[in-house]
């Protein structure tokens, strides 16, 4: 019974491993435009596993184990560099999340911009 609960605990914390790296504290980089923005995330994982062993009222022996374990991944924030400043938006705040919002446009805009200029480069080699 040892076994399978030591087990069920390595089987648990290797696939956290696997799942838990490091770009999910920092994320990947998105640049638009000018603009980069570089996701802040905050992970919590917790895990739990037991074992237990008995005899039923007929005389019967019988053993069991289990263990699982989660996570949790949420957004902190977001490091914003533009024009060479640097500056962090909290998303938890109200504020920092207005920021955000407040962004948007401006970003679509620039998407818009690179795809209009990808546009017109394709239909200058298609002609």
């Amino acid at each position: 019974m040892e076994n399978n609960f030591n087990k069920n605990i390595e089987s648990i914390f290797s696939s956290l491993e696997k799942f838990i790296k490091t770009k999910t504290v920092i994320g990947e980089p998105i640049v638009v435009g000018e603009v980069t923005l570089i996701p802040i995330i905050s992970v919590m994982f917790g895990c739990g596993s037991g074992s237990g062993n008995g005899t039923d009222n007929k005389g019967m022996n019988g053993t069991g184990n289990g263990g699982g374990g989660g996570a949790k991944i949420s957004p902190n924030g977001i490091v914003v560099i533009k024009n060479g400043e640097v500056s962090m938006l909290p998303v938890k705040s109200q504020n920092g999340l207005e920021a955000l919002v407040a962004m948007v446009p401006e970003i679509v805009t620039k998407l818009d911009l690179k795809k209009d200029k990808n546009d017109i480069e394709e239909d200058k080699e298609n002609n």
